[in-house]
């Protein structure tokens, strides 16, 4: 059985490469032999569904088959199933529709840790530390449903409606609720705030769909606040679509600068320019990225250091290079190929080396910290043949992500890496919401104000109960108590005020922001 099996296999395999790769054989061919492949291909799964010895599930072979066929070709080309297409949909479209609620499982039940701004349950009153017992005679507590299973009972199509029995901690009461399913935004633009009277700072998560409509709004307000130099946050940005990213480049590039070169698997080259009708060409730019800055982030990143517009601060980026187009497969299944190669301005790909090994490629940014890259960028590697010179003459490289003007290295132990990861993970964020839920009322007076001078520190013992809490679930840490009632600051701000707050919190004393502003000073002065 097994040896038909891979019989079947290496038949559609290679049926399915002729097809979807489009070699030049098959481009050759007509219509009715194209016709004459798939008729095939059906006529073979005909015969294994009605006469095969054994039962077949013949869809689940297909599947393996296909991505068996996708992953033979680059990272970034995969295979998306139908259960995921809506997820990633409403996460590139830049909302969803549903009930607007930010949950976990606390205890067997489902918890509302925030209610997300603009979204339903905001207008209805749900309040966060609010336990939705029943969701439309659905009992969802006690019963270990998966997220995915409590996200499809709370969304649906706009304009239905969902009976909620909702449980109030903070008042010992059960009660019913109704809401109607509606947009619930998720936004790309993190957050934007001015640092001082002229520095702007503006935080970008993705590019969506409305990423550049929320960047030209927010844009706009810091303008209208004064101010004359911007710091844009692509850190752990992984990019999207391709356009909001050329947009975005636009709004601070001279007329005819060229943004971005893409070149297809044909060869055509398109270049895409500036259109010389931004609202920031002139002001001081600095760009912030990370080893998680990539694709989308990196044509801005490349069209801004290619230019010599601005200054790059962070660490080499990420280094993808290439351009996916998504394309259906029929059942709600689609494949994301690669349709393309991207260039900067000078001319450079920025995609770093793929030798087949999948394994390898996803492994590069850990073996950054492994060859002492982030600790010392004298140990980026660079190919002399791969450098080019910008307008004004600075020598950029090709062969693996944006290498940052100005590096910010990491000297951290492995223990010390491991603790900060802790300190700005979900542990963290789970830590201080049960310390809020068991503890509400002494919060229920403490705004914005009292949040940031540091007066949440006296209401509890913070470190002690973390350290407990690790403990607790046998994970090792060791730091000292100012980090804890940092980390603590960030995730309070972002569970009482929101991302805007959480951000700003998380931005003090962050040593890249600290360098863009030291570097936007000292331009200053020479200009």
């Amino acid at each position: 059985m097994k040896k038909n099996l891979v019989l079947f296999a290496i038949i559609f395999l290679s049926i399915c490469i002729g097809y979807l790769l489009g070699s030049e054989k098959e481009i050759l061919m007509s219509d009715q032999q194209d016709s004459w492949s798939m008729n095939r291909l059906e006529r073979l799964l005909q015969y294994i569904n009605n006469d095969y010895v054994e039962e077949i599930d013949t869809d689940s072979l297909v599947v393996e088959v296909i991505e068996d066929i996708v992953n033979r070709l680059d990272p970034h080309s995969v295979y998306i199933p139908a259960r995921h297409r809506q997820s990633i949909a409403e996460n590139m479209q830049g909302n969803f529709y549903g009930i607007g609620v930010s949950f976990l499982m606390f205890k067997d039940s489902v918890t509302i840790v925030r209610v997300l701004v603009g979204g339903p349950s905001k207008a209805a009153g749900l309040l966060a530390g609010d336990r939705i017992l029943i969701a439309d005679e659905d009992t969802l507590f006690q019963k270990n449903y998966s997220n995915e299973k409590i996200v499809q009972t709370l969304k649906g199509r706009p304009g239905t409606s969902v009976d909620l029995t909702i449980y109030r901690k903070s008042e010992d009461k059960i009660f019913q609720l109704e809401i109607k399913r509606g947009k619930v935004p998720l936004p790309s633009v993190d957050s934007y705030y001015m640092i001082d009277k002229n520095v702007g700072y503006l935080k970008i998560n993705r590019f969506s769909q409305t990423t550049y409509n929320e960047f030209d709004l927010t844009l706009n307000d810091l303008i209208s606040q004064g101010m004359k130099k911007m710091i844009l946050d692509l850190r752990d940005n992984p990019g999207g679509y391709l356009h909001p990213a050329i947009q975005i480049s636009n709004a601070v590039l001279q007329k005819d600068q060229t943004i971005v070169i893409t070149k297809s698997n044909m060869g055509e080259e398109e270049k895409s320019m500036a259109e010389g009708n931004g609202n920031f060409q002139e002001g001081d730019l600095i760009v912030l990225v990370n080893g998680q800055s990539a694709s989308a982030s990196e044509i801005v990143a490349g069209a801004v250091q290619d230019n010599d517009r601005g200054w790059i601060i962070g660490r080499r980026t990420f280094g993808k290079g290439l351009v996916q187009q998504q394309m259906p497969l029929g059942g709600g299944d689609a494949v994301r190929l690669t349709i393309a190669k991207y260039f900067t301005p000078t001319g450079r790909s920025i995609q770093k080396p793929y030798n087949g090994d999948r394994k390898a490629y996803d492994q590069d940014l850990s073996n950054r910290y492994h060859n002492g890259e982030i600790a010392d960028a004298k140990k980026i590697p660079v190919t002399d043949s791969l450098a080019y010179k910008t307008p004004e003459g600075r020598t950029v490289f090709g062969g693996g992500g944006i290498t940052p003007d100005f590096y910010i290295s990491n000297k951290n132990t492995e223990q010390e890496e491991l603790d900060s990861l802790i300190l700005n993970s979900n542990m963290m964020n789970n830590f201080v919401f049960e310390e809020l839920d068991n503890n509400r009322r002494k919060f229920n007076g403490l705004d914005l104000d009292d949040l940031l001078e540091g007066k949440f520190e006296e209401l509890l013992p913070w470190h002690d109960l973390f350290v407990k809490y690790c403990a607790e679930r046998e994970v090792e840490i060791t730091i000292e108590a100012l980090q804890t009632l940092k980390a603590v600051k960030a995730y309070l701000g972002l569970q009482l005020f929101g991302e805007n707050t959480f951000n700003q919190i998380k931005n003090q004393d962050d040593l890249f922001l600290e360098t863009a502003i030291s570097t936007l000073d000292s331009l200053s002065q020479t200009n």
